[in-house]
């Protein structure tokens, strides 16, 4: 059910808050009952301020429906006495602050009791993201149907179990663009070393592996593993080439090595 909220506070406008507040306006959020807090707002989002007729800063009295938190972690204890003011009893309180829980959310803002703690990443910023989230006992049916409204507008989303699962979602799609973009920068220095131009390299590593992703995104009822199959024949170069990567020390143990690490960081950055 497509449920946007009639009043919205941004909190934070930097990249990952400025690219949902555009994935929002775009898929249908009205703009008139939208504000933005920000004390450095960069110079697009004053512009679509400007230009979609946006509240910035709210107004004193302003009592959102919904309050987006998108601050950067280090910045949430200065931004809590305006959290506090614009989170009040009735509102729904969305955080995409990451390593924050939702128990360090309760504290800044004690009159709210409807939060939801989520993680998306950067690909948000063109719609392509994969956010998860999680809520507490407290939302009402309209808040989760906004929630879930807010949060698969700019791509993939799904409901977690718990809060506990947020740090997983991080190590996996929350630093993962990172793990992609590692692997067209490893293909294009393998490419070089084979005598390739670096440019040239580069562009055909990098077109790969948007031809790829895109076959992803047009073949959802076909796996990965599918896929892969279907590009590798007996014997030819393709297999050769995943013999190595699919060694015990190869591609698979490698990436459980490096999500594990991120896990392991999110759980200490969290506390």
């Amino acid at each position: 059910m497509t449920a946007w909220p009639k009043s919205l506070v941004l909190v934070g406008a930097g990249k990952m808050g400025g690219a949902m507040l555009r994935g929002w306006l775009a898929g249908g959020l009205a703009p008139d009952g939208v504000a933005v807090l920000d004390p450095a707002p960069p110079p697009d989002i004053v512009e679509l301020a400007r230009d979609r007729g946006l509240t910035m800063p709210p107004p004193p009295d302003f009592k959102p429906e919904v309050v987006v938190l998108a601050v950067k972690p280090q910045m949430l204890d200065r931004a809590a006495p305006a959290i506090s003011e614009l989170a009040h009893g009735g509102a729904l309180v969305v955080s995409i602050i990451a390593g924050k829980r939702i128990a360090d959310l309760q504290a800044r803002a004690p009159k709210a009791r409807a939060f939801v703690r989520a993680m998306p990443n950067t690909p948000a910023a063109i719609g392509r993201g994969v956010t998860g989230a999680a809520a507490n006992a407290a939302l009402t049916a309209r808040q989760r149907d906004i929630a879930q409204t807010l949060l698969s507008a700019v791509g993939v989303f799904d409901w977690l179990p718990d809060e506990t699962f947020i740090d997983a979602v991080t190590a996996l799609s929350g630093s993962g663009p990172a793990y992609v973009f590692a692997l067209v920068e490893a293909m294009a220095a393998a490419g070089a070393a084979l005598g390739l131009p670096a440019e040239v390299a580069m562009r055909f590593a990098r077109g790969t592996v948007e031809g790829a992703g895109e076959l992803l995104a047009r073949e959802p009822a076909v796996s990965a593993a599918q896929l892969r199959q279907n590009v590798t024949s007996p014997g030819g170069t393709t297999a050769a080439a995943l013999a190595v990567l699919r060694s015990p020390e190869g591609l698979e143990e490698l990436m459980k090595k490096a999500i594990a690490a991120a896990h392991k960081r999110a759980g200490e950055l969290a506390g």
